[in-house]
């Protein structure tokens, strides 16, 4: 007689999380590949080796910011410069994770901490959509499914534009830190259309750093100071602009 293996409930219901979780994070993980590429090549191209490259990935999680510390370490800025650029412009993540953590109140200690160093805005947006899963059994695998991929995708992508970064043309490469500007374009537009006085902040914000890039000299050596002075002070001007939001 043939043998045939069931399931238990708990067992299916672990598969089905793990199962649902993946789906969900496919999207993210095609979506991450070409900008991690991007971010591989450029790396590269600033100095950064495979390895550094590939492990800035590993430790860092943060497109944008990658992005950004990579084109800073191109033109030479000095650590402290890309430390404080890149943990101001990665605050909202502490943001994203106090919204999550509401949702994942009843999750344990240890799962939300592990959780958390997987939240981008892609993986916070997909986990927000499918807020109710927390309040499942198995809601813990089910985000832990779709960040793991997410994740995969990035480190996988970081180490494939490192590789090419070896072997494609100079000029492509180069052409490369155009992604920089298409990942900010793509975090702001969205935020934009929803409220207009967003894209006045950040217009503010360019301007503060155009006249500290250019007028001033910041560019000969302080290139990474411009962008965190530039990111402060639109942040301050957009307390007061957005101010009516919170009270009403």
């Amino acid at each position: 007689m043939e043998h045939v293996q069931t399931l238990t409930e708990e067992e299916f219901s672990k598969q089905t999380a793990i199962k649902k979780g993946l789906v969900a994070g496919f999207p993210i993980f095609l979506g991450y590949l070409p900008i991690a590429i991007a971010y591989g090549v450029l790396a590269k191209e600033s100095g950064l080796s495979t390895m550094e490259t590939t492990m800035m990935s590993v430790l860092v999680f943060a497109g944008a910011s990658q992005l950004m510390a990579a084109g800073l370490f191109a033109s030479g800025a000095m650590f402290v410069e890309i430390v404080i650029a890149t943990f101001v412009l990665n605050f909202r993540h502490f943001i994203m994770s106090m919204s999550f953590m509401n949702k994942a109140k009843d999750f344990p200690v240890r799962w939300k901490f592990l959780l958390s160093l997987g939240l981008t805005d892609e993986t916070f947006a997909v986990s927000s959509l499918h807020g109710g899963k927390a309040k499942h059994k198995y809601g813990t695998l089910f985000y832990l499914a779709l960040i793991l991929f997410a994740y995969i995708g990035w480190i996988l992508g970081s180490l494939a534009g490192a590789l090419l970064g070896d072997i494609i043309p100079t000029a492509i490469s180069q052409s490369m830190g155009i992604a920089l500007y298409a990942m900010f374009i793509g975090l702001l537009a969205p935020s934009v259309k929803k409220e207009w006085r967003i894209g006045i902040i950040a217009a503010f914000s360019m301007l503060i750093n155009y006249i500290l890039y250019e007028p001033l000299g910041f560019k000969d050596q302080q290139e990474g100071w411009a962008i965190v002075i530039s990111t402060i002070i639109g942040s301050l001007l957009g307390i007061f602009l957005l101010k009516e939001d919170d009270e009403s």
